[in-house]
């Protein structure tokens, strides 16, 4: 048993859920910014072995997703509702699934990455992320409420932003590729990297339900 879960065993059952969170949100940010330097690596081997990182990155998130469920399970202590905790947890697990998935699909494609759609979906995506992190970290003492609902506006507005560019790289995909397995590619690329900036809505949507019942 490492120190982190040592420590876990004598913390007030209320407060594991917070470091849980945190260490999640953290490794969302993390994923965040692999996939970023996942889209800006040219060269094909040293990619795999950064989508090698995201992929036990992504296994470490469902370990700490894992261990929030047990610990739902167990205990009748909980910060917030035991509905919000459940919800939460699916939602940061579902925006790491969706960048391992976006990272993997560049290589197992064999798709050049330095496109400008996947280039600034995937800015997008490391801010959103960043944010996720910022957010998580305020709600174990909820005093800093201007930080939370700042992080959650950006991420709204970059949800929105990352519906824009969908489109946009969709259409000059549609409008300059002559090569019909190149635009199926490119569009699954897209459609993964857009989904994984809704589900840092939904876990933004999450937050503000806690803090509104909770603040």
């Amino acid at each position: 048993m490492g120190f982190n879960s040592i420590m876990k065993v004598f913390m007030p059952k209320d407060q594991v859920f917070y470091s849980l969170f945190e260490e999640v949100a953290e490794n969302v940010y993390g994923m965040g910014k692999a996939l970023k330097a996942v889209v800006s690596e040219v060269d094909f081997d040293k990619r795999e072995e950064l989508i090698a990182g995201l992929e036990n990155q992504e296994h470490i998130n469902d370990e700490l997703t894992h261990q929030i469920y047990t610990e739902l399970g167990r205990n009748f202590i909980t910060p917030f509702d035991r509905e919000d905790i459940h919800y939460l947890a699916s939602a940061l697990d579902d925006i790491c699934d969706y960048i391992y998935s976006s990272a993997k699909k560049i290589n197992f494609y064999r798709v050049n990455p330095n496109d400008i759609g996947i280039q600034k979906l995937a800015d997008l995506i490391e801010q959103g992320s960043a944010s996720i992190r910022e957010a998580v970290r305020e709600l174990r003492n909820m005093r800093h409420m201007r930080k939370i609902t700042d992080a959650l506006v950006k991420v709204n507005n970059i949800e929105n932003q990352a519906d824009d560019i969908f489109d946009m790289s969709i259409d000059r995909l549609f409008e300059g590729e002559p090569d019909a397995k190149e635009v199926i590619k490119k569009r699954e690329i897209y459609q993964a990297m857009e989904i994984a900036t809704d589900k840092c809505e939904d876990a933004t949507n999450v937050i503000e339900s806690i803090i509104i019942k909770y603040a």
